[in-house]
């Protein structure tokens, strides 16, 4: 497992051993589809193409140092299985959005993920999307529900028309022992008790429909 940067077994350890996530090492071949990373889609399809190929896959999703890009057709999360943590943590990503056009698709990270390749999947979201707003949310099973509906912060950078290549936003999770905080850029911009979300589980990416972004790091940081 080389993109992670400790070498022992990673099953629940709340502080001594956390899965990394290594941007600056490809897992597998750079510009290949990650090895050992899975996919979950919202609706699995057999038939769906997750590859390296940007013409014929349905999913684009490659390893391209530093990070990982993805290009969505299908909405779905993104994640090593190994990727799993408990007790107070971090978790921590930065996102560059390409032009989105006119759709208001969100990104952003999951945690909590538990049974995420069987029916009984659940997880909870943090995302934030081009209108510059953020959303949490739960998944379990096939449904959703809000935590906290999509609401407006400055904080959050959007793609414009002056916008050159791609917008840059930094999404932080904070676990604490008794409140979990969301920021954007620095910012805090929503906080919940720790006994309303999930947060023990496997961690790491969501992407909606039809977006092309570029994770340049993802990591995680247990805290005392």
């Amino acid at each position: 497992m080389k993109r992670f940067l400790l070498t022992a077994t990673v099953l629940f350890l709340p502080l001594a051993a956390i899965a990394q996530m290594d941007p600056a090492t490809p897992d597998g071949e750079n510009l290949g589809t990650p090895e050992t990373w899975k996919v979950r889609l919202d609706r699995p399809d057999p038939e769906a193409v997750i590859g390296a190929d940007s013409d014929s896959a349905d999913v684009f999703f490659v390893n391209m140092t530093p990070g990982w890009h993805i290009t969505t057709g299908p909405a779905g999360i993104f994640y090593h299985p190994d990727a799993m943590v408990e007790g107070n943590y971090t978790l921590e990503a930065t996102i560059h959005l390409f032009d989105p056009g006119e759709r208001r698709e969100a990104y952003g990270v999951f945690m909590g993920g538990q049974n995420l390749e069987g029916e009984d999947i659940s997880y909870d979201y943090f995302l934030l999307r081009n209108t510059g707003e953020t959303l949490i949310k739960r998944r379990t099973g096939a449904e959703t529900s809000v935590i906290r509906d999509w609401t407006a912060s400055e904080a959050v950078g959007t793609f414009g028309p002056n916008t050159e290549s791609s917008v840059e936003n930094h999404l932080l999770v904070n676990v604490g022992s008794e409140m979990v905080t969301f920021s954007v850029n620095g910012t805090e911009v929503a906080s919940t008790p720790r006994d309303q979300v999930m947060t023990d589980g496997i961690v790491g990416l969501r992407i909606n429909h039809a977006l092309n972004v570029h994770v340049s790091d993802l990591k995680v940081t247990a805290q005392e």
